[in-house]
């Protein structure tokens, strides 16, 4: 039985919690917070995250679920020292950087620490790989959305202000039919997506510092088309609750001159953090297995062996999946 400890209680937290239950190779050890564990709701054990390191021996491996702008660049590096940790961490522009810095210490410690390991990053990267592997020449675009942001929603719920927020991620579905019709476009990121973003704010705050604050945050929203919407408490909590999302990786090119080939693969899920929640348990695995092997180190989604997230041995998979 593979042990999990939780470093965090927000949504993503509150889904391991919950989804854990499918994974029967699997035990909650503790959640691990920052706030007063008695003040935390759970019929699971909740401890102070001032007292994790007490309890290296007896969890396998660390699931963080902390955002990515302050709490896993903050965490990681210390946690690995004494536990092997998996986390979701979702700066795509810096992911090299916090690879190259976890994997010196993951070695130092001989600890395993899994890296970006959501949907995108994570399995919209293995596609995007695997997609350009067989298809060489072509071009690949990424669509994210319609759906609630988790990383961007969490920035935005941490704006001095703010008392609710939530971030939806639209995509050009003009672009995305262009593409699907084999037609030229100038893609970008910023060119493929809006951004609309629901806030409920404190009482006398400035509501054009507000907005003009959430608009220039660095690589989330300063590229992209940002429309904030200042809304009341209830019409958030009437309609700003659900947490669906999913996304589209598409390639299209040549096999040969004029032969064309399209590779699309698609996601589609009710509930965000409950989809990623998944994601993180099954990299749990994988990370169990890699630290039984000695296979110390950080590791990304491309680094590790696709059946070693399985529950199945390997038997099992040559004759079902093969």
């Amino acid at each position: 039985m593979i042990k999990i400890g939780i470093v965090g209680y927000g949504h993503l937290g509150k889904a391991i919690e919950k989804c854990i239950a499918h994974f029967p190779d699997m035990q909650l050890f503790a959640t691990f917070t920052r706030r007063d564990p008695n003040s935390i709701s759970s019929h699971s054990r909740v401890e102070s995250y001032d007292r994790i390191n007490e309890f290296k021996d007896d969890i396998d491996v660390l699931i963080l679920a902390g955002g990515s702008q302050k709490d896993i660049p903050e965490q990681a590096p210390f946690l690995i020292a004494d536990f092997n940790t998996v986390d979701c961490y979702d700066n795509h522009d810096k992911i090299a950087t916090y690879y190259k810095k976890m994997d010196e210490i993951a070695q130092a410690n001989r600890r395993v620490s899994v890296i970006a390991s959501g949907w995108d990053p994570g399995l919209f990267s293995m596609q995007r790989m695997l997609m350009e592997a067989v298809l060489p020449n072509a071009e690949t675009y990424t669509f994210w959305g319609p759906g609630m942001s988790q990383g961007h929603s969490d920035i935005v719920r941490r704006i001095d202000g703010v008392k609710y927020g939530v971030q939806y991620t639209i995509p050009s579905d003009k672009m995305m039919e262009q593409i699907r019709a084999g037609q030229k476009v100038d893609y970008t990121p910023a060119k493929a997506h809006r951004r609309d973003v629901y806030v409920v704010l404190e009482e006398n705050v400035d509501t054009e510092k507000i907005t003009k604050e959430i608009k220039e945050i660095p690589d989330y929203f300063a590229p992209y088309e940002t429309t904030v919407h200042i809304i009341s408490e209830s019409d958030f909590t009437a309609n700003h609750q659900g947490m669906p999302h999913g996304g589209y990786v598409i390639r299209q090119g040549e096999t040969s001159e004029q032969t064309k080939a399209k590779y699309e693969y698609s996601l589609q899920f009710d509930h965000n953090p409950e989809f990623t929640a998944s994601i993180c348990l099954a990299f749990a695995r994988a990370a169990h297995h890699l630290y039984n092997e000695r296979n110390f180190g950080a590791k990304t989604v491309l680094d590790i062996p696709l059946r070693y997230l399985s529950l199945r041995d390997h038997n099992y998979l040559l004759e079902r999946f093969i």
